[in-house]
C-alpha cells in the first residue's frame, strides 16, 4: 500500500483558480463536440420540439442556417436526423437520394465544406412501424425485427448519404453485421474514403423518448429491447466494439453518455480507435427542467457532466448542449 507523508495537504494545490486550471487532467474543447441535428422534409420553416427546449425540426433552409450558426462559433461537425414526408412499412425514405439529410448534406458540404456531416444510418425515422429494420413473423407468431433483410438496406442508406457528400455515416439500428455489410456497400460504390461511426454500444434506455419524439420515431407496437442492448448487461459491450471494429468500424460510440461512464472507460481501456459518447436527448431534458425550475445552475451542470463524459474516456461528444459548450468553453 502506498504511504504518504504526514505533511500532505493536497488542498495546497487547489488553493488558487490558475493552479486548478494548470493541474486539470481533462480539458473541453469544441473541437470535441458533435451537435445533433433534425432536418423534416415537408417542413417550410422550424417546428419546436416541447421536449427539447432549444431544439427544432427544421427546414432545408432553417436548417442550413443553424449550421452556418454553429460553424460560427466554433463547432466542426453536425450529426444529421431526418424525417421523411411519408413513411411506409419498409423505410425506403433513407436511401432516397432527394430525402431531407441527402438534400441538406449537399447544401453543408458546398456551402461550408469545413464543416464534418455525419448521417445517422437507420430505418426507425422512415418506417410506419417505428422499429429500425424490417419486420417478420416470428416464432410466438408476433412481429420481430429481420436482421438479415435489414443489412442491404442499410448498407443502401450508407451509400445514399455518401453519395450526398456525407464524411460519415453512422448506423445505429444495431443489427447484428451491419458495420460490414455497410463498408462493403460503401467500398463497392466507391466510398472507401467514407468513415464509419459505429453505435457499437447502444442500450435500450427510458432516456431516448424526446428523440422519438422529435424524430417521430416511436415504435407503434413493442419496444426495442430485442437488438437494443440489456442497461443491466456490461459484458456485451466490448463484445459488440470489438466485433465492429473487426467489421470495418473507424470509429465508436456509446449511448447513452452520463449514465454509463463505466461503459465508456472499459471501452477507452481496450480500444486506440476514437471514441464518441452520446449524451442523449433524455440527458438533456433532465438537466434543462431542473435548469428552468431553478434546481441547479445549468452551466454549471452541463460543464460538469460533459467533463466527466470526457474524463471517462470519450475523445468526441455528441449533445443537444454543444452550442452553449461551444461560447461557455
Amino acid at each position: 500500500m502506498l504511504e504518504l507523508p504526514h505533511s500532505l495537504r493536497l488542498r495546497r494545490l487547489r488553493r488558487h483558480p490558475t493552479l486548478r486550471r494548470m493541474l486539470a487532467g481533462v480539458r473541453l474543447s469544441a473541437d470535441e463536440l458533435i451537435a445533433p441535428l433534425f432536418v423534416h422534409q415537408q417542413l417550410s420553416a422550424p417546428r419546436e420540439i416541447p421536449s427539447l427546449p432549444g431544439h427544432c425540426q427544421h427546414s432545408l433552409d432553417s436548417a442550413l442556417d443553424t449550421v452556418r450558426r454553429w460553424a460560427d462559433r466554433g463547432l466542426g461537425a453536425v450529426l444529421l436526423f431526418g424525417i421523411p414526408a411519408r413513411k411506409d412499412d419498409r423505410g425506403t425514405g433513407a436511401w432516397d437520394d432527394a430525402g431531407a439529410v441527402q438534400k441538406l448534406t449537399g447544401r453543408i458540404k458546398q456551402s461550408l465544406p469545413q464543416v464534418v456531416v455525419i448521417t445517422d444510418v437507420c430505418l426507425c425515422e422512415y418506417t410506419d412501424h417505428g422499429h429500425c429494420g424490417l419486420l417478420k413473423t416470428g416464432r410466438d407468431g408476433g412481429a420481430e425485427v429481420d436482421n438479415d433483410a435489414t443489412l442491404e438496406l442499410l448498407a443502401r442508406t450508407a451509400v445514399s448519404h455518401a453519395r450526398a457528400g456525407a464524411d460519415i455515416v453512422a448506423p445505429s439500428a444495431m443489427m447484428d453485421h451491419q458495420v460490414r455489410a455497410i463498408r462493403q456497400g460503401l467500398d463497392a460504390e466507391g466510398f472507401a474514403d467514407t468513415a464509419i461511426l459505429s453505435y457499437a454500444v447502444k442500450y435500450a434506455s427510458s432516456f431516448y423518448r424526446p428523440f422519438r419524439e422529435a424524430a417521430q420515431s416511436a415504435p407503434r407496437e413493442g419496444d426495442r429491447r430485442g437488438y437494443q442492448m440489456d442497461y443491466a448487461n456490461a459484458r456485451q459491450p466490448m463484445l459488440e466494439a470489438l466485433s465492429d471494429l473487426q467489421e470495418g468500424a473507424d470509429m465508436l460510440m456509446v449511448k447513452p453518455a452520463a449514465a454509463y461512464l463505466d461503459v465508456i472507460h472499459r471501452i477507452r481501456q481496450r480500444v486506440d480507435v476514437p471514441l464518441a459518447a452520446y449524451h442523449v436527448s433524455g440527458e438533456y431534458a433532465c438537466i434543462k427542467a431542473a435548469a428552468r425550475a431553478g434546481w441547479l445552475d445549468e452551466k454549471a451542470a452541463v460543464l460538469e457532466v460533459t467533463t466527466a463524459i470526457k474524463r471517462a474516456g470519450a475523445d468526441l461528444i455528441i449533445t443537444y448542449y454543444a452550442e452553449d459548450l461551444a461560447q461557455w468553453l
